[in-house]
């Protein structure tokens, strides 16, 4: 096979790729319109200044000043004051506030005896970012006050305040994220959804290539079957390999996520993970008697494959027919290599189980691209 027989066809596939309009929209048009409308929802990262109601039942000194602190947090706003728990759940029933803080009566009664006084919030936790936003904002502002209580009940007794705090809290938590480092969700899912989408967006160009041509004469019924598979496997890995270095490179720096791998990790890494979502897509477009399915049985799979990449849900609490059904697709160990060795740091050594299984998949689905290609894909 001379260089002149491989050029000519690599032309004509190029010509089949850019000018078949609806792999023109899949491939292009997909991959850059998700990177700027999937990271949409989570611009903001977690919610803030959540507006809630206070129902102040005691009226004193330190039930105001609780109020001022809820207030100064980044997760709470009050915007109302209300008199009666009914107004307050009339207000919450209507849509105004994100919940209602009940403060008791006697509540600096028993804050100056050292009973533990309870605060009451309603909320609707089925919105649970924002309900758990609103607890962490309460419990942050309701603890910072009791210990300012707790430390100057210990004062009055004679305690130094060096002793007053070392008792109050003789140890002291420094937490700090080792990979999600602004704790937002961006960082969290945006990185493996990429993955995921370059994945379904290479599987339908492919298949819809195929799912074209099979139905019309051309060039690809000139050629062998391996011939066609390794011309269309490097226009398309050509090509893929240009918009995932978009996904790593400037849409990840535009959203502000995290990337620590080298270059080289990250193209040696894409390698496999390109060419079998490639195939898949080969022997999606010759099964399926229609192009249209391709789309129709990519779109049905997302789902699935998100939530068992064990990124949302660990693998160890999942059925092993669901894991070893999910190894079948390039999706799951590539969303595994990707975020250890780009967000989490990982050595190479450390993915090399997940880069093998890429390439194991890669043999197994080139024969059945291969069988289902020669049967019915011509």
């Amino acid at each position: 096979m001379g260089a002149n027989d491989m050029i000519k066809p690599l032309w004509w596939e190029i010509r089949a790729l850019f000018t078949n309009s609806v792999v023109l929209l899949t491939v292009f048009g997909g991959v850059f319109f998700y990177s700027f409308l999937y990271p949409l929802p989570y611009q903001h990262q977690t919610p803030r200044e959540q507006k809630i109601a206070v129902v102040n039942l005691d009226k004193s000194q330190a039930s105001y000043q609780l109020e001022r602190m809820i207030d100064a947090t980044p997760q709470l706003h009050i915007v109302q004051r209300l008199n009666a728990l009914k107004e307050a759940q009339q207000s919450f029933l209507d849509h105004n506030i994100a919940g209602y803080l009940v403060i008791p009566e006697h509540f600096y009664r028993d804050l100056v005896l050292g009973t533990q006084p309870t605060l009451a919030f309603a909320g609707d936790a089925s919105y649970f970012l924002v309900y758990g936003t609103v607890v962490e904002g309460l419990t942050t502002a309701a603890g910072t006050l009791s210990a300012k209580a707790k430390i100057t009940r210990l004062l009055s007794s004679g305690e130094s305040i060096e002793s007053a705090t070392r008792e109050y809290a003789p140890s002291k938590i420094n937490l700090k994220p080792t990979f999600n480092t602004r704790m937002g969700y961006v960082d969290y899912v945006v990185p493996a959804v990429f993955v995921l989408i370059l994945q379904q967006t290479m599987i339908m160009a492919s298949g819809l290539i195929g799912g074209t041509q099979k139905h019309q004469h051309g060039y690809w019924n000139q050629l062998s079957v391996g011939k066609v598979m390794v011309v269309r496997l490097v226009v398309l890995v050509a090509v893929y390999y240009v918009l995932s270095m978009y996904y790593f490179g400037g849409s990840f720096s535009f959203h502000g996520i995290n990337r620590v791998a080298s270059t080289s990790a990250l193209v040696t890494l894409l390698l496999p993970f390109l060419i079998t979502s490639c195939l898949i897509g080969i022997f999606l477009g010759a099964w399926t008697p229609h192009r249209e399915y391709v789309t129709l049985v990519v779109l049905v799979s997302s789902m699935p494959l998100v939530f068992s990449a064990g990124f949302i849900w660990p693998l160890e609490s999942m059925p092993k027919a669901l894991v070893w059904l999910a190894d079948c697709f390039p999706s799951t160990p590539a969303i595994q290599g990707f975020l250890a060795l780009n967000q989490m740091g990982a050595t190479w050594q450390q993915i090399a189980p997940q880069w093998t299984l890429l390439w194991g998949q890669a043999l197994i689905w080139a024969g059945l691209a291969y069988w289902q290609f020669k049967r019915r894909g011509r």
